[in-house]
């Protein structure tokens, strides 16, 4: 048998074994896909949903309403619950090490419900970065040849087996697909999705600009140039809004140490709850202002 003949047969395999799980999220065009985790549960990325509510469309071409169970918008994760009637349960890689660059791996996706995808690639990176739809990193994730039509986020990776290596993510510069890796760690994530457990972390209600902008904007309306977060919007009646900071402000330290980056800020919140105070020191043209962030209400 010819290398094409393998492959081909690769392809009718994951088709057949993996295909039955896949599920598309929304009408037509849709919002992404998804794939069954468990008896009930479908598993997607954060950023397709729109809503609580939204239709899902199985492999048979049946439709059903799918509501939230559990959400990760940092993680960029969400868990639905649905009927999955006789849709089975993805099987998860019981080895992480045997994710390697020339790894073998099938992508499938339904996008919108408009039916299966499956594609064939190589991995070619691991152990990538990506940031998650509010700006934090996301480790661990894999980079992958099998190419996807916009619509596919959310849809699973897979090994030769068919077993889940991860859930794709992100189409990258050059053609390149980023998947979040599923590992044990994301499997805990899910599983606590799955029972409604949706993580709770400390936010202050801002949109912000890296100091490469941030340096850049400030120079071209006269002002000097700092190194600092710049505050593009502010949630209303958010902690920071509550607190007096206003769009345009440059944040330059919390909680007494200097901002170099947005990480920075982010692993500040991560030790902090919702009871505690935050000083920001913040530059407002010229003047430089520290203000106290009570952190009850962010979101």
């Amino acid at each position: 048998m010819g290398v094409l003949e393998e492959l081909q047969q690769a392809v009718q395999r994951a088709d057949e074994q993996v295909g039955p799980s896949v599920v598309g999220l929304g009408r037509g065009r849709g919002f992404g896909s998804g794939v069954v985790i468990a008896a009930g549960r479908v598993l997607t990325n954060a950023h397709n949903l729109r809503r609580e509510e939204v239709t899902l469309t199985f492999a048979d071409e049946r439709q059903e309403k799918a509501r939230v169970a559990g959400i990760d918008v940092d993680g960029d994760l969400a868990v639905l619950e649905v009927d999955t009637a006789k849709a089975p349960a993805i099987a998860w890689s019981p080895d992480e090490s045997a994710v390697a660059i020339g790894t073998p791996v099938f992508a499938l996706a339904n996008p919108g419900g408009r039916g299966l995808r499956v594609t064939f690639g190589l991995v070619s990176g691991t152990k990538r970065t990506v940031r998650g739809p509010r700006g934090r990193k996301i480790g661990g994730g894999i980079e992958h040849t099998a190419p996807l039509i916009r619509g596919s986020s959310g849809g699973p990776l897979v090994d030769s087996n068919g077993r889940l290596l991860g859930l794709n993510t992100l189409r990258l510069e050059g053609g390149l697909i980023l998947a979040l890796g599923a590992d044990a760690e994301m499997k805990e994530r899910v599983e606590a999705l799955g029972r409604g457990e949706s993580p709770s972390r400390v936010r202050l209600g801002l949109v912000l600009a890296p100091p490469r902008v941030a340096r850049r904007m400030r120079r071209n309306v006269g002002l000097p140039e700092l190194d600092g977060l710049l505050v593009r919007r502010v949630q209303e009646d958010g902690p920071a809004a509550r607190a007096g900071i206003e769009r345009g402000d440059l944040l330059v330290a919390a909680g007494g140490s200097q901002i170099e980056g947005v990480d920075d800020l982010y692993e500040l919140l991560d030790r902090l709850s919702t009871s505690d105070t935050l000083e920001l020191t913040v530059v407002r043209g010229t003047d430089e202002r520290t203000l106290s962030v009570g952190l009850n209400g962010g979101s």
